[in-house]
Formats: structure tokens, sequence, C-alpha cells
């Protein structure tokens, strides 16, 4: 077996080792309870880890630097890996689902969609729903800069790691000198921030695991709930305005959060253009939702339109997807809009997915400059992006991107139209998907367990994609990646 792909198998190794950890949470909590789950959290983590030191052992010592291109395919392998030995505990433990269900599932956990083929979550055992809130919160800021962050002898190919799993216009940026540095730095903000939630959930109210679980899946911009009314089940205005700030804080960059730590200062969010354009789009769409809701008469009041509107439109455009009212029942374009905003997704550097909200910007303002291309052939105008010019190169890459996206878009929403949803349920389920939003519309709108199982696999695969932002995955269809 050659040196590369020795290499590779240690890193799948390590990550289907990791992964394994997530099931000691979960474990300790049944434990605790006296719940009858232990056993089976238990016997997946020593099957996980098992197989983990299985691919590991052989390669541990290995010495070979992994290139950008098998970067790609390590970040994709162990997406994949860590989904399928996650799935385990949901098989035999409540609600028992198939094989692809359980993979769509832990799935939806780690790429932190929130969508789910689970009904009766008010009746399942406690540390099933605290699993599900474990993935959230390992997804949020990647498995595969977590393995960076907290494994040094991952030394092989750890930045090629990072840039393949990094997400947005500036994946090659670095807070730290050093790659395995700036995963720290970004999963000790991370952790900070959802400790923060944490304890904002339980002093507004929640009761202590809520609290913890809501928190995680907040952060994690994942929309996993403890129950079938999602966030609607508290039906309190001072938790969603809770929910609002920390969701909008997961789909900001953490750099800035970094930054603003490290600083102690809060300058920085003021002078980022992404974030601007970011809190724009929250504003105006929630106004207009707002508006359309009240006059209406969906809801009586102004303020009860406005807090429904604010919260939905925050919550699908960080692609968290928690709800506190059936969006797809609004009257108008409304169910359009809320769903709509998730293609435009978080900032670049955040946990959110979607093209991001700098790819959406830069996309306007290409767009702006061929119409004035137009009015004036012999001119020359620039691309700008926080008032800086961008390259040609740079504004073709992005160009590229979203054709790329919306082609996957196209064909993800034709395969779960042949695999039996109706077009509007396709349509909807594969926004949840790629977008990592969660809800979608149609028999999708809040579960896919009557999608079947080919619309089930075919879920699981646009959650890994939009996670990885496509190319990652696109990438290992060329003939010419696997050209030595």
């Amino acid at each position: 077996m050659s040196l590369r792909r020795l290499a590779i198998q240690r890193v799948l190794g390590m990550v289907v080792a990791s992964s394994s950890l997530s099931k000691l949470p979960p474990a300790g909590l049944a434990l605790a309870l006296g719940e009858d789950t232990a056993r089976v959290f238990l016997s997946s983590f020593a099957l996980s880890m098992l197989a983990g030191l299985a691919l590991w052992l052989p390669a541990r010592r290995v010495d070979y630097q992994l290139r950008l291109r098998d970067g790609f395919l390590v970040v994709t392998l162990a997406w994949v890996s860590a989904s399928l030995v996650s799935a385990l505990p949901f098989i035999y433990l409540p609600p028992h689902l198939d094989f692809a269900q359980a993979v769509f599932e832990a799935s939806s956990g780690l790429t932190t969609t929130g969508a789910t083929v689970i009904s009766g979550l008010d009746t399942l055992p406690k540390s099933v729903l605290f699993y599900r809130q474990v993935l959230h919160f390992i997804g949020g800021m990647g498995i595969v800069i977590l393995s960076v962050a907290i494994m040094p002898m991952l030394k092989i190919g750890g930045t090629q790691l990072f840039r393949a799993e990094s997400t947005g216009l500036n994946r090659d940026s670095k807070l730290t000198p050093r790659v395995g540095e700036t995963a720290k730095a970004l999963w000790t903000v991370y952790a900070g921030l959802t400790a923060l939630c944490i304890a904002a959930y339980w002093v507004a109210g929640m009761s202590l695991f809520d609290a913890v679980c809501h928190g995680m899946s907040t952060l994690s911009t994942g929309g996993f709930g403890n129950y079938d009314a999602s966030f609607g089940h508290f039906d309190s205005a001072l938790l969603e305005c809770i929910a609002i700030v920390f969701m909008l804080v997961g789909g900001m960059n953490f750099g800035l959060h970094f930054i603003a730590w490290r600083r102690a200062s809060v300058t920085g969010y003021y002078s980022d253009s992404e974030l601007k354009a970011f809190l724009g789009i929250v504003l105006v769409c929630s106004l207009l939702v707002g508006a359309l809701l009240w006059f209406s008469g969906t809801y009586a009041g102004a303020g009860t339109a406005f807090r429904h509107a604010l919260f939905q439109i925050t919550s699908m455009i960080t692609t968290t997807g928690l709800l506190t009212a059936d969006f797809t029942q609004w009257p108008g374009v409304a169910p359009l809009l809320v769903l709509g905003v998730a293609v435009i997704g978080g900032c670049s550097g955040s946990t959110s997915g979607g093209i991001k909200v700098s790819r959406a910007v830069l996309l306007l303002r290409q767009g702006y400059r061929e119409v004035k291309q137009l009015v004036h052939p012999s001119g020359k105008f620039l691309v700008k992006l926080g008032g800086k010019p961008l390259s040609e190169s740079a504004v073709i890459s992005v160009s590229g991107f979203f054709i790329l996206w919306a082609l996957c878009f196209i064909v993800f929403t034709l395969a779960m139209n042949a695999a039996g949803l109706d077009i509007l349920s396709a349509f909807g389920a594969a926004v949840a998907t790629l977008t990592n939003a969660g809800p979608g519309l149609g028999t999708v709108s809040s579960t896919f367990a009557n999608a079947g199982d080919t619309a089930v696999w075919l879920g699981s695969l646009a959650m890994i994609m939009g996670r990885l932002e496509v190319f990652s995955v696109l990438v290992l269809l060329t003939p010419s990646f696997w050209r030595e």
C-alpha cells in the first residue's frame, strides 16, 4: 500500500476514533438518569473506537505530507465515515430507525442541518435527545477541524485538511501562525459562546436539560429540538429573543468573535462589510414578512407578526431551522421568502450553510457591473468587497461556485421528484438539505419520515455536499483527480 493511502487511512482512523467519543456524554447521562440506553451507547462507542484503531494502528508511523487534493478526499471520507459510525445508536435505540434513516439523522446532526426523520420527539429518552445535540455541537465547527485542534499527532496534512474543511471566501486566512492553534482558537470561542447561550436559556426559564440541548443546537446553527413543536414548544418571547441573538452570533464569521475576544474590543464588527450586509438582509426580509403577516391578518398585532417573522428569517438565513410556527402555512410569498433566505446563508467562516453572504453580495455586484459594461462598453469597472477591489480570478471562482451549486440544486430537486416526492416537496427537500437549513416544504416541512429511503439517501448526500460547499465532493468526480 502506498504511503499516500496509508496517510489517508491514518487520518480517517483518528476521525472515526474521535467520532466514537460522542457516545460517552449520552451514556453518562443515561447512567445518571437510570435509563436503559447506556449499554447501547457504550457498545457503539467500543465498536467505533475499535474500528478507528484498526484503521490507525497499521499506519500510525507513516510520514507523508498530504497535498490539497488529498485534503478534499480525506474530508469527504471523514464526514461519510463519521455519519456512518454515528448512526449506530439510532438503529438500536428508540425510535429504532432503519439504516437509511439512521444515517440521515446522524448526517443531519453532524452537518448541523437539523432535518429529521423522527416524529414523537417528546417521548424519546433524554439520553437519545442529548446525543442528537452532541452531534450538532461537534459538527458546528467541523469534525475535521476538531481533529486538527485536539490531536497534534495529525500533523500530516493539517493545513490541507483545514483548507478543505473551511468555508467561504477567506478559507486561506489564519487567525494564528499555526493552523492547529487557529483551530483551537475557533473551538475555544465556539465552546465559550455555547456555554453563554446555555446560561442565558437557563436563566430565562428553560430547564437545565433543555437549556444545554438548545444551547448546542442554537450556536451550531443546527436546529434539532427536543419537542415536535420545535422552539414553539416554549412560547416565550424572551427565549425567542435570546435564540435570535445567538443564532445571529452563530451566523457571523467566528474570526470576528475571536478577534473581539483577543482584543477585548467590538470595533471589528463595525468595519466588516459582510456582517453589515448579513444584518441588513435579516432586517429587510423580516420587515417584509412581518408586514405581510400583519396585513393578511395571520397575527392580530404588528408586534406578534414581526416577532415570528424575525425569528423565522433569522433561523432560516443562519440555516438553524428552529421553528416557532409552521411558516409553510403563511400566506402569499412568505413561505418562499423564508425558505429562500436559506440559500444565501450566513457569513463566511460561520457555522451556517448556504452559499454565504459574501458570495451573494459579490454575485449581485458582478451582475451590476455587467449591466454598466453594456451601457459603457469602453469603461473599466471593478467589483469591490469591503471597499477593496477583487481580482478577476476571485470573481470567476465565485461565479463558478454558484453555477455548480445551482446545478447540484437542480439535480437534487429532479432526483427527489423521481424518488417519489411531489415537485413542491422535492424543491423544499433540496433547499432543506443542500443549504443545511432543515425545514422544507410540502411533505418534508417538518420531517422526512415519509419521504422514502431513496429520498432519504439523497438527502444525506445533499447535506454532506452542502456542508462541504459542493466543491470538495465534486472534485472527486473528475478523472484528473485520480491521476497521480
